[in-house]
């Protein structure tokens, strides 16, 4: 059944992400796999590019990724995610869609848009 397997593996790869669990969400991903932004820039490709992006995010403190809503179609698989980040400016969160090409039970290919970061206000904290 392609699409439990994708939607599991996407899964997966999501809890290691909250986990911070970077071998655990390293193999989510296939050796080879790319990293993307919507419009085909690449932003990693391989565990060796994609290791330090992660470590890096992993690092921020405050990092949780919410699930905001999910369609599988077949080896396909898009997220609509909310994460909780720590930039530059404090403290914010991000809206996400990402896009994941699952085959033989790992991601192939990651498509990122980004949402406008909203940055939490002293009074919200």
């Amino acid at each position: 059944m392609p699409s439990a397997t994708a939607a599991s593996t996407v899964q997966a790869q999501l809890d290691a992400y909250n986990a911070k669990d970077l071998e655990a969400l390293l193999h989510t991903y296939a050796p080879d796999a790319g990293q993307f932004t919507l419009h085909g820039e690449c932003l990693a490709r391989g565990h060796e590019e994609m290791r330090p992006r992660f470590a890096a995010r992993l690092s921020e403190t405050d990092l949780h990724a919410s699930l905001i809503s999910r369609i599988v179609m077949g080896n396909l698989v898009t997220d609509h995610e909310r994460v909780t980040r720590n930039f530059p400016e404090g403290r914010g969160t991000v809206e996400m869609l990402c896009i994941y090409e699952v085959a033989d039970g790992r991601i192939q290919r990651a498509t990122f848009a980004m949402g406008e970061q909203r940055i939490e206000s002293a009074q919200d904290g």
